[in-house]
């Protein structure tokens, strides 16, 4: 599918957007416009609907895994940066906003 397809088809307007999409998710051949597998990707070798069960709960539990280390480093930055430095990181609530803007 080129990117002129998939803006008519889904309606998207910006050529940017889809070109990005289709090169992180599609199946885009950009010399011949001919489908083929994109060999350049996020390091899944099959698509989620051709792995077995197996192969997909593997694959979630590793991206599980990773997810969870960067949220305990990121954790554990806020923490040295508040003890080390006394910056506090951390959202502020709507109610604190508001009063703050009055």
């Amino acid at each position: 599918m080129t990117y002129k397809q998939a803006q008519e088809r889904y309606g998207i307007q910006g050529r940017s957007n889809v070109l990005v999409w289709l090169r992180k998710h599609g199946q885009l051949n950009w010399f011949k416009g001919i489908e083929k597998p994109n060999t350049v990707g996020n390091g899944m070798l099959d698509s989620p609907s051709t792995q077995i069960p197996e192969q997909r709960i593997k694959e979630l539990e590793q991206q599980l895994e990773e997810t969870q280390l960067k949220a305990d480093f990121f954790e554990a930055v806020v923490k040295v940066m508040d003890r080390d430095f006394g910056v506090r990181i951390s959202k502020k609530r709507k109610a604190e906003l508001l009063r703050k803007k009055r």
